[in-house]
């Protein structure tokens, strides 16, 4: 094959991205494409099915992940960011009231927990305890109504939802960007992420793909 035809297939390439592992009645997608997999930044793009492509609606947005870069077979609190494709789950959150998404929202709230402990049944689910009740799981952080900046809004990723494995890690959301690394999150600034969370819609079954130069 001549360079020419090469400098041809590669632009055609670009304009036309393909995502093998994303399903195919997904017509919005989320990129989230590292330099390597030792990093805390991150370049993320929005995406519309338009055919067999995908055409970009917005981004690139600068985001930070873990601060241990990327794992494939992230476990719990080690700090990674897991690879893969990830649905974006039905419902959304946030300490602020509902920006206007067409997702169902929850109102975060004192004694609102995502379960981080793996002897709990109740492991990596939303749980509304309320405010100064004991939980009945250990928790090594706050609970979320204590995250005010970033957990304004987000999204949950859809990592270790399906089925749930004991310790393979939780609560990896898409949220407000606050810090140069997350715990093993995805963050955009506030405002690239309110235009993304709006334009998501269920109907859209949107997913998500994080990995090294996508």
């Amino acid at each position: 094959m001549t360079l020419a035809v090469h400098v041809v297939a590669a632009a055609l390439a670009a304009s036309c991205p393909s995502y093998p592992s994303v399903p195919p009645a997904t017509t919005q997608l989320i990129t989230v494409s590292a330099p390597r997999l030792r990093t805390t930044s991150a370049t993320l793009r929005v995406w519309r099915r338009a055919g067999d492509c995908w055409q970009q609606v917005f981004g690139p947005y600068t985001a930070r992940v873990g601060w241990n870069g990327l794992r494939v077979n992230r476990r719990e609190g080690d700090g990674t960011t897991p690879i893969g494709t990830f649905p974006i789950l039905p419902r959304m959150y946030g300490n602020a009231p509902d920006p206007g998404v067409t997702f169902r929202y929850t109102r975060l709230r004192c004694g609102d927990w995502w379960v981080e402990d793996p002897r709990s049944p109740a492991y990596n689910t939303f749980q509304r305890v309320g405010c100064g009740v004991k939980p009945p799981f250990k928790v090594t952080t706050p609970d979320m109504s204590k995250s005010v900046r970033a957990y304004s809004y987000l999204a949950v990723i859809g990592y270790n939802t399906s089925p749930i494995v004991p310790g393979r890690g939780s609560g990896i959301f898409l949220h407000v960007q606050v810090h140069s690394s997350t715990n093993g999150c995805v963050s955009i600034p506030r405002a690239q992420l309110l235009q993304v969370l709006r334009w998501l819609a269920p109907s859209g079954k949107p997913q998500i793909v994080i990995g090294v130069q996508l």
